[in-house]
């Protein structure tokens, strides 16, 4: 690339703009414009296309701001309107943090779920359009002309467009920052222990990575608990990956 070219192009807000205008216009056209501005970051996660966090970033006068943050390793392999789905999802767990009621922990519960379906989404836990509408880790389908379809396809007619995508196979080279989830993954298999959880249920238990472990009550395999960020909301899981279909015993509302 010529130096010339180089200078012209403006990587930054040639990505970060049109998210921006996204984020304005589903805001107003599904949700009457109550939304606050939060911050879009770009964060690479192996098991997920995005997630919410409230209250993630702060100000020097203490003015606080949510995070909505997206997995720019899917946005090559995505539809457009897919990617912009993954953000009104969020932007229905930011909708929740300051309006409604958000389920415990990662849980996505029945407020969550008729927002959603309010908007042209419908919630699974399956991929498939007959699956459980409230769980632990959450999909969603696009609903073929609802709300969400025709904001988003007049969106596209008028030209937005990520430009910008992450090319494959490309690795951090020595002296780059590496990311956070491959820093912890080699954290939990360096020999600690880490804590394993029912996935039905309370049970509890530390052990080396790798261990197998079941629940004696629900005759289940235990998983590795992993931590996440104060007030955290969303794992928005990646195509293929394994979801939860089972809801907590109590449902919050």
């Amino acid at each position: 690339m010529s130096d010339s070219n180089t200078q012209s192009i403006k990587p930054t807000r040639e990505t970060y703009d049109p998210l921006q205008q996204a984020y304005e216009n589903l805001n107003r056209s599904l949700f009457e414009g109550e939304l606050p501005n939060c911050l879009i970051t770009l964060q690479r996660s192996k098991k997920s296309y995005g997630y919410f966090c409230g209250d993630r970033f702060g100000r020097a006068d203490g003015t606080l701001t949510d995070e909505i943050a997206l997995n720019p390793s899917h946005f090559r392999d995505r539809p457009q309107e897919e990617v912009l789905a993954t953000l009104a999802h969020e932007m229905v767990h930011l909708w929740q943090h300051h309006f409604g009621k958000p389920g415990r922990g990662r849980y996505h519960n029945k407020e969550w779920a008729e927002k959603m379906k309010s908007i042209g989404l419908q919630p699974t836990s399956t991929g498939k359009d007959d699956g459980p509408e409230t769980g632990d880790v959450m999909g969603h389908l696009i609903v073929p002309d609802g709300p969400f379809d025709r904001v988003v396809r007049k969106l596209l007619a008028r030209g937005l467009v990520v430009s910008w995508t992450e090319q494959p196979d490309k690795r951090p080279v020595a002296g780059d920052d590496v990311d956070g989830d491959e820093d912890a993954q080699a954290e939990s298999k360096s020999g600690k222990r880490v804590r394993y959880v029912c996935p039905h249920g309370d049970m509890k238990a530390w052990a080396k990575h790798g261990a197998k472990l079941v629940c004696g009550e629900h005759m289940v395999a235990m998983e590795v608990n992993q931590t996440t960020p104060r007030g955290f909301r969303d794992i928005t899981p990646a195509a293929g990956e394994p979801v939860s279909i089972e809801p907590p015993a109590e449902e919050e509302a």
